[in-house]
């Protein structure tokens, strides 16, 4: 998705309403808010697809999957955000006083967009980083089918993992599902 600075400074309790009362989601980091603009047909059909994928291999189990309408607080550095896909296990550890923001994804999947490509490798990985919860961190490539896994090593090391033939399988641990990538782009045209 897009995101454009919409103003600054909001206070965390002001985020709350202003973000209640707006037609489209914000995240919030630092006292600013960043409007989330929609995002392409194809980012939108991926999303779908791994969020749909992942609700029907994890029935009957003890996780979740969420798509971008629920919010995630990164507790260590008060960032609120919006990830296009995330899977909680177990109970549901929420904000205070919330029930629409989680703080406990074992799993987060973000769709790469230009925009914001950048910013998902850079400053929010280091954020989710701090996630205690976090095992897995998967970003997905919109435009040719390209997808990395993330995971954490221990002592703040993580091992990358490159995936880019239909046939490959992208085994999920931390929710014990496998997904292929061939599964991942169904229906989507690829630029490359």
């Amino acid at each position: 998705a897009v995101m454009q600075k919409k103003r600054s400074v909001f206070s965390l309790a002001e985020y709350g309403p202003q973000e209640q009362q707006a037609d489209h989601r914000s995240e919030f980091y630092q006292g600013e808010m960043f409007a989330m603009a929609g995002g392409t047909a194809t980012h939108n059909l991926i999303a779908l697809t791994v969020a749909a994928s992942l609700r029907s291999a994890l029935r009957g189990k003890q996780c979740k999957a969420f798509m971008a309408d629920m919010r995630l607080l990164v507790k260590r550095r008060q960032l609120y955000t919006y990830p296009d896909v995330m899977v909680v296990c177990g109970s549901l550890r929420y904000a205070p006083g919330r029930n629409d923001t989680v703080t406990n994804p074992v799993l987060i999947v973000e769709v790469l967009s230009p925009s914001t490509e950048a910013y998902d490798r850079g400053k929010k990985f280091e954020f989710y980083r701090t996630i205690d919860s976090l095992q897995e961190y998967i970003l997905v490539d919109q435009a040719r089918m390209y997808v990395e896994r993330h995971r954490p090593l221990g002592l703040g090391r993580w091992e990358m993992t490159a995936f880019e033939n239909p046939d490959d399988v992208l085994a999920l641990t931390s929710v014990g599902v496998d997904l292929t990538l061939a599964g991942i782009y169904e229906g989507v045209e690829l630029e490359s």
